[in-house]
């Protein structure tokens, strides 16, 4: 009987690497979520790509930060007494055209007066706010320093004169906290100011922007 026992053929030695190797593949298949699982996931993942592709385009599109427009729609002289007093009075009307989503909110404003190169007058308005895709007009008066003008003598002599107004505005867009662009305006402009008509003639202005 021993010899019959010895005599049996041995199994061979990779069976039980088989086996196990058999043995872990089943707990890896177990251990893999269900499908209701894997839909959930693919759901959730697909609405996270719609979402983002949404707020690229609304970037690009309407939430993307327009320039805001500065204009100069006129300037008339007020009280003139150069005789005696050597006042001079400019009001500038100045609009700001916001074509954004969001208000465009600017700290002070400056306006000067030159002539011949030297400054003669310059006005502050105090900070204020441009509503969503609207246009605010304000008026800026500019007081003429007196000195500055008797310094320039060729003032007192003439009727006509050519002057130029300076107009910066600095101030941000933002658009639901997340976007922000600060923005500075710059407004160049030239004219002609006929001290007996009162009236300005030959406007032209020339507009910056700085980002």
């Amino acid at each position: 009987m021993a010899e019959k026992d010895q005599s049996k053929p041995l199994a061979p030695a990779g069976y039980n690497l088989r086996s196990d190797e058999e043995e872990a593949m089943s707990r890896e298949l177990k251990k893999l979520p269900p499908r209701k699982y894997i839909k959930c996931c693919g759901c959730i993942t697909a609405l996270i790509l719609i979402q983002a592709v949404i707020l690229l385009v609304l970037a690009f599109t309407i939430f993307r930060v327009k320039d805001p427009v500065i204009k100069m729609n006129g300037m008339r002289i007020g009280p003139l007494e150069l005789e005696d007093s050597t006042n001079l009075t400019l009001v500038a009307d100045v609009s700001v055209k916001n074509p954004n989503v969001a208000s465009f909110i600017f700290s002070n404003a400056t306006t000067s007066i030159t002539y011949n190169g030297t400054m003669i007058g310059q006005a502050r308005t105090p900070p204020g706010k441009a509503k969503a895709r609207r246009t605010l007009r304000m008026n800026v008066t500019v007081e003429i320093i007196p000195e500055k003008i008797m310094a320039v003598t060729r003032l007192l002599s003439s009727r006509a004169i050519n002057i130029s107004s300076y107009t910066r505005i600095a101030g941000r867009v933002k658009i639901i906290k997340i976007i922000k662009k600060n923005v500075v305006v710059k407004l160049n402009c030239t004219m002609m100011v006929n001290l007996t008509s009162r009236e300005i003639q030959g406007q032209s202005c020339k507009r910056h922007l700085w980002i």
